[in-house]
């Protein structure tokens, strides 16, 4: 008995290896066709569907956020509607619009102007709140039709942070420099490093700054959406002549 299994018995390194594709038994060619097929099948659904939500991420995303907005600016008058007995969706988000309208009206004339200096007098001595408001103020003066003296002037392309490499900006202002080399024009480029509130401020010589053919609505779009709106061809424009600031640079003894 024990000749015999020691006769049937099989060495371990003698055994089959499933695993071994040289040992595993030869595969059909249709059992290969049909896992092609699925490989083709799997990368065109996956490309499909991708490819959807690729198109429908931004509706998406843009019917949400009006929804939202819609319902936001609803919510300021419908509570009145609601005492009155009135209840009509989007009422309440119409009113809104309409006094903003007579904000407007408002605000360009004398009396409302005066009012508004003397909101933002209070506003600006306050420790945390003058932050706040200074930094919406100056995008929403930005994309004012009233380009007054504190908005964004034009866009400026200046060589920055080294030779070779460019960055987007804002004129704000220009000055004259005067120094014992004589006079040089500078103008105050706003660069913004986190979207529009926070930026850095640099005086660059106005014959090295581009002035692309972009409005600064355009220019705050690229900024905003991280370059994704960017142009495939700029064009600079013409020079126009600016009043400017004299400011003279004394030295220190």
């Amino acid at each position: 008995m024990a000749e015999e299994k020691e006769s049937t018995s099989v060495p371990l390194s003698q055994a089959a290896d499933p695993e071994d594709p040289a040992k595993s038994p030869p595969t059909s060619p249709s059992s290969s066709t049909r896992k092609a097929c699925c490989a083709v099948l799997q990368s065109w659904v996956s490309r499909k569907f991708m490819t959807g939500c690729v198109v429908l991420f931004p509706v998406a995303v843009t019917f949400y956020i009006t929804w939202w907005f819609i319902q936001f600016v609803d919510g300021f008058f419908s509570p009145l509607y609601d005492k009155l007995g009135i209840d009509i969706f989007g009422l309440g988000f119409l009113t809104s619009l309409l006094f903003v309208f007579l904000v407007g009206i408002f605000v360009s004339s004398w009396l409302g102007a005066t009012v508004v200096w003397v909101g933002e007098w209070f506003i600006k001595r306050m420790p945390f709140v003058r932050h706040i408001y200074s930094a919406s103020k100056q995008i929403s003066t930005a994309i004012s039709p009233d380009q007054n003296t504190t908005a964004f002037k034009e866009v400026a392309i200046i060589c920055h942070p080294r030779v070779g490499e460019y960055a987007f900006g804002f004129i704000t202002s220009t000055m004259v420099l005067q120094s014992d080399k004589g006079d040089e024009e500078l103008c105050s480029v706003y660069v913004p490093t986190n979207h529009l509130y926070i930026g850095d401020i640099f005086l660059v010589n106005s014959e090295e700054i581009i002035r692309p053919n972009l409005s600064v609505r355009e220019g705050i779009e690229i900024i905003v959406s991280g370059g994704m709106t960017m142009p495939q061809a700029i064009a600079p424009l013409e020079r126009i002549p600016r009043k400017n600031q004299s400011i003279r640079l004394n030295r220190i003894p």
